[in-house]
């Protein structure tokens, strides 16, 4: 797995014609989520916010799987919490609970994200795991992933915002069996529960497919469009459409949006530049 390492190398991140690719990098330990990792992959979004002309994130995994969530070495072995990092994102923090809620920021980083973002999941997707491929806009599972809350039967309550996306994401009857009752989903019984987007045959190719197409979308339409999707969830009818109408017209006045009704005349396929 290519990309520049992010601080102590357990997140990576590339960017590559408009395509940010972050990359939890712990493989050894089946990318099993610590505070480094999550020091990391604050690091690494925070270089993906900045970056200018992005169209595309993809959230992955290297090795075999995506994340089989919390480190439960660590818990395990009893070792003082007082023996991890003292700091998160230049925070100092003075108990677990701080220090959870600097790393809850990571979620609400990726689910705020401005362009769209796909998750490329491999292997074990759980707990903390799943929270993170939640967050994100699609999320393209390999045939043989696999899928877990695995929060209860790790006798916690669940981090990272699990509850709030589980049940945005399939539904609050669904949300409470799989949180409250968890065991192992295939992948075609994640996709039929909601936890997946899709299932390809062949992710590479049709997570390269993927990129290509939300990459040549109009930026603002993209942008203004999950702007709507976080509106819709949190306001009324009326209030979200104060926030629709501008963002429509911003966009009907654009100049991608003439180069789409060209295009569509012309019968070929419109080149965006975000003008």
């Amino acid at each position: 797995m290519s990309g520049t390492a992010i601080g102590s190398g357990t997140a990576l991140f590339t960017l590559d014609s408009g395509v940010a690719t972050v990359t939890l990098n712990r493989p050894q330990r089946r990318n099993a989520i610590s505070w480094q990792l999550v020091e990391d992959l604050l690091a690494a979004m925070e270089r993906a916010h900045a970056a200018e002309g992005l169209r595309v994130l993809v959230l992955t995994g290297a090795g075999h799987d995506f994340s089989v969530g919390a480190d439960l070495a660590r818990v395990a072995s009893g070792r003082a919490r007082e023996q991890e990092t003292r700091t998160l994102r230049g925070h100092s923090v003075a108990d677990d609970r701080e220090r959870l809620a600097v790393a809850s920021t990571l979620v609400e980083s990726i689910a705020s994200f401005p362009a769209p973002t796909i998750a490329a999941i491999n292997g074990a997707c759980a707990g903390a795991g799943l929270s993170l491929a939640l967050a994100t806009d699609f999320r393209l599972a390999a045939p043989d992933s696999v899928f877990n809350t695995a929060f209860v039967s790790a006798a916690v309550s669940g981090d990272l915002g699990s509850a709030w996306l589980l049940t945005r994401a399939v539904g609050d009857a669904r949300a409470r069996a799989l949180l409250l009752d968890p065991g192992k989903l295939t992948a075609g019984e994640a996709l039929q529960a909601g936890l997946v987007t899709e299932i390809a045959a062949n992710p590479q190719v049709r997570l390269g497919e993927l990129v290509a197409k939300l990459a040549g979308q109009a930026p603002k339409a993209m942008r203004y469009s999950k702007q709507n999707l976080a509106d819709a969830e949190r306001l009324t009818l009326a209030e979200y459409l104060e926030r629709e109408v501008p963002r429509m017209v911003d966009c009907a006045r654009s100049e991608d949006a003439r180069r789409a009704a060209r295009a569509f005349l012309e019968k070929r396929k419109p080149v965006f530049t975000g003008e």
